[in-house]
């Protein structure tokens, strides 16, 4: 049975056994489900010190009424598929390190059909408040994940995310850690490459160095498959 056929009794007993100590495996044969569903329903509902039966139920029927930004008239078959790829593009995103919210601003404009979206549609899409929409392009935009333009007749703002938006996040990312690297080299002189503490920053801020400046050869080098 597929994950988004959960009922309110089968979310009921995942909290029970969160509650009692048991293995997501342990859950999952309990359930006769599989083990990656009773982990993709505890991850994306608070984990398992704050997942509530209750509340992820209602936010699965949200996600069941909204379905997903890229939709368009087709089948029933079309749209789950949709449903899957943006679920799983949220996983994806998140251990990649992305907030929740962040994750799920970014896969909806990845997934919207031109890449544009103002912050009205963001927060109607995802169900969200504006203030969190809010939270999450500022994030997103100081990555170089998306970028903001403004629309001068409606007096609004339009996130976009171009084609080439992980060159533009691997460039970003790889001078912050150049950067780092830096100040953690000039540290480690400071404090004498005769001392355990500097060699230790020393070599640190080296390695940084040298994977920061391969990562943007390399982003330059590959660039055109970004475009």
């Amino acid at each position: 049975m597929p994950e988004g056929r959960l009922t309110r009794q089968d979310r009921q007993r995942i909290a029970t056994g969160l509650a009692e100590g048991r293995s997501y495996a342990e859950i999952a044969r309990r359930l006769d489900r599989p083990t990656s569903t009773i982990s993709r329903e505890i991850a994306r509902n608070g984990g398992p010190g704050d997942y509530r039966p209750e509340r992820a139920h209602q936010a699965a029927a949200r996600r069941a009424r909204r379905g997903a930004p890229a939709r368009s008239p087709g089948t029933g078959s079309h749209d789950r598929k949709v449903v899957e790829v943006e679920e799983g593009a949220i996983e994806m995103a998140i251990g990649m390190g992305l907030p929740k919210m962040m994750a799920r601003v970014l896969i909806g404009l990845w997934l919207s059909e031109d890449g544009r979206l103002t912050a009205a549609e963001l927060s109607r899409g995802l169900n969200v408040s504006p203030a969190s929409i809010s939270t999450a392009v500022g994030y997103l935009t100081q990555q170089g994940l998306i970028r903001r333009e403004r629309d001068p007749q409606r007096r609004r703002d339009i996130y976009v995310v171009d084609d080439d938006a992980w060159y533009r996040s691997t460039v970003i990312s790889s001078r912050q850690t150049l950067a780092a690297a830096e100040v953690a080299k000039a540290a480690g002189e400071t404090l004498g490459l005769d001392t355990p503490v500097g060699r230790r920053l020393a070599r640190g801020g080296a390695f940084l160095e040298r994977i920061s400046l391969d990562a943007l050869a390399s982003a330059e080098r590959w660039r055109d498959l970004s475009v």
